[in-house]
């Protein structure tokens, strides 16, 4: 049974289903406000965004408010060339980059610059939230999106850019407030009336992604 809060509705949509979905629940559950908020996708890729913890048959996508805002590793040594492309004894993960980011339409550039922000390449990454890996995923996220293990390079890029994909599904191809959902959280730009919210590190993150992606070649 769905929550009280519950809307269905289709990509195209999406940015216009979450305003819909925090209004309802301000008008009909004021304790939605503070509640968990999770997306569903079906098999026909509609989506179900609703207060419900748990909906069988369709697949996760991530909780709302669990990509809280993190703080960026510091440009350390392993930074050198982290996100660039591939090159003489670069990583063999940054070979899937290019592919998928073209299975999903997206700027290769776009993900190793998450990449570079999140965890600065390092495999190993956890935030104290409990992020991980190279796309720091939550792990309700990891789950949603399939992950068996998030420290696999592999399992976690494919995860973290059909997440991105999504954000920018979500918010209409906007960049920016697609990058400020990754580190806060959608929740938190809606509540921002479709900005980037006013967390310092939320403002950091979005230009210095945008900035590392321009510097590797990629564009908004």
């Amino acid at each position: 049974m769905l929550g009280m809060s519950s809307i269905k509705c289709w990509r195209p949509l999406i940015a216009q289903c979450w305003l819909a979905a925090f209004a309802l629940a301000a008008i009909l559950q004021p304790p939605f406000a503070q509640a968990g908020i999770s997306a569903y996708e079906d098999d026909a890729g509609g989506w179900l965004i609703t207060d419900n913890p748990a909906v069988p048959g369709l697949r996760l996508l991530f909780v709302v408010g669990e990509q809280a805002a993190r703080t960026m590793p510091p440009a350390a040594g392993s930074a050198s060339g982290c996100g660039e492309a591939v090159r003489g004894s670069m990583p063999a993960w940054q070979s899937q980059i290019d592919p998928l980011a073209a299975g999903l339409g997206l700027d290769p550039n776009l993900i190793r610059a998450v990449i570079w922000a999140e965890s600065r390449c390092n495999v190993r990454a956890r935030s104290p939230k409990g992020a991980q890996g190279l796309m720091q995923l939550m792990p309700a996220t990891a789950r949603g999106y399939g992950v068996i293990d998030a420290y696999d390079p592999v399992q976690n890029i494919a995860a973290g850019a059909r997440y991105l994909r999504d954000l920018l599904q979500m918010f209409s191809g906007n960049v920016e407030l697609a990058l400020a959902a990754y580190n806060a959280g959608p929740r938190s730009v809606m509540e921002a009336r479709m900005q980037v919210p006013p967390f310092r590190e939320t403002r950091a993150y979005v230009p210095a992604v945008l900035g590392r992606m321009r510097a590797l070649g990629g564009g908004v």
